[in-house]
């Protein structure tokens, strides 16, 4: 039976402090922590631009609407005091409205296509970057390979023997063995 050796509580918590400072440290997780932090701040900047910058021109255009406020009332009951009287207060009567409030989401969206549109510029002009460097990369070992078959070819121009010089060599091999 083998003897299991228990490590101390101290060693144990020094292993994993360890390999906790280890992952943390990888590439991966520190892009993604300054992926996710440039994230929210592009976040904010793009709800600036909506709802500064887009939206209030097109609630202009609209006369004059302000998104958040568009809804539209699917519901409507007076408010009843415990005798089942209407409720006034100061000559208005009280009503309980239920809105589906789709002003919001309209901003909504449009921060989100703003917010997809740019990334995809980015990744656009990234992948076009690399398009263009791969290319580079191509015809830069495609005239190094014609350069290297250049240099083969001189090589394997001095090595070829001519036919008639081979013949002549032949023979000349045939006569020394007949003497």
């Amino acid at each position: 039976m083998e003897k299991v050796t228990k490590l101390p509580k101290r060693a144990k918590a020094k292993g994993f402090l360890k390999g906790f400072k280890s992952f943390i440290m990888k590439g991966n997780v520190v892009d993604l922590a300054v992926g996710v932090v440039i994230g929210g701040a592009f976040g904010k900047i793009i709800t600036s631009l909506v709802n500064d910058i887009i939206l209030p021109p097109i609630g202009v255009l609209l006369g004059g609407v302000e998104f958040r406020d568009l809804q539209a009332l699917i519901s409507s009951k007076p408010v009843l005091d415990d005798n089942g009287a209407q409720v006034v207060i100061d000559g208005i009567s009280q009503w309980n409205n239920v809105y589906i409030r789709y002003g919001n989401l309209i901003q909504v969206i449009l921060e989100f296509l703003i917010i997809a549109f740019a990334i995809y510029l980015v990744l656009f002009f990234i992948i076009k970057r690399k398009e263009i460097e791969q290319k580079l990369i191509d015809e830069e070992n495609a005239r190094l390979e014609a350069i290297e078959k250049a240099l083969h070819k001189e090589e394997v121009k001095e090595e070829v023997i001519p036919q008639d010089v081979l013949l002549l060599t032949e023979i000349r091999d045939l006569l020394k063995d007949k003497k």
